[in-house]
């Protein structure tokens, strides 16, 4: 039973239209609203086998304000994100919370790994603020496994 995800429930109730994302030269682009959650379409859906469901939002925005996945930075271990979509329903619960340097995200966080058990990966970017660079220093990654098959 996978499915693409098109919503996404964060612990407290919070949630966002997930829609997909695409890579272009090696970068994920996120959704151009900070409302918004992008599914990374190179990786695994909800309830696939094995792979990383991978889901990238903003933190913030210069027009926007604080972006939906700001509430990750308060996500605890042992908590539970849900996506949606397809008339189905696929439950996580986080078993971590780090960060990485942005430019080690795609090479050393192991975030986008397809080869691995299946489990969801949401990330932003967190750390100190770059102003020459207009970017954030690293990225939060949190990892969630799920609490059985898709529904």
């Amino acid at each position: 039973m996978r499915f693409v995800p098109q919503r996404v429930l964060l612990p407290g109730g919070a949630q966002a239209p997930v829609v997909p994302a695409v890579t272009v030269d090696g970068q994920l682009q996120l959704p151009a609203t900070a409302r918004r959650v992008g599914w990374w379409d190179g990786g695994a859906q909800a309830g696939d086998p094995f792979g990383s469901v991978v889901l990238a939002g903003h933190v913030d925005s210069k027009t926007e304000g604080v972006g939906f996945f700001a509430r990750l930075l308060g996500v605890r271990r042992g908590e539970v994100v849900v996506l949606r979509g397809a008339g189905r329903t696929a439950s996580y619960r986080v078993v971590s919370i780090g960060s990485v340097r942005k430019d080690a995200l795609a090479t050393q966080s192991g975030a986008f790994d397809q080869t691995t058990a299946h489990r969801l990966v949401l990330i932003t970017c967190t750390g100190a603020y770059d102003v020459a660079r207009g970017g954030y220093e690293e990225n939060l990654v949190v990892t969630a496994e799920p609490l059985g098959p898709a529904q």
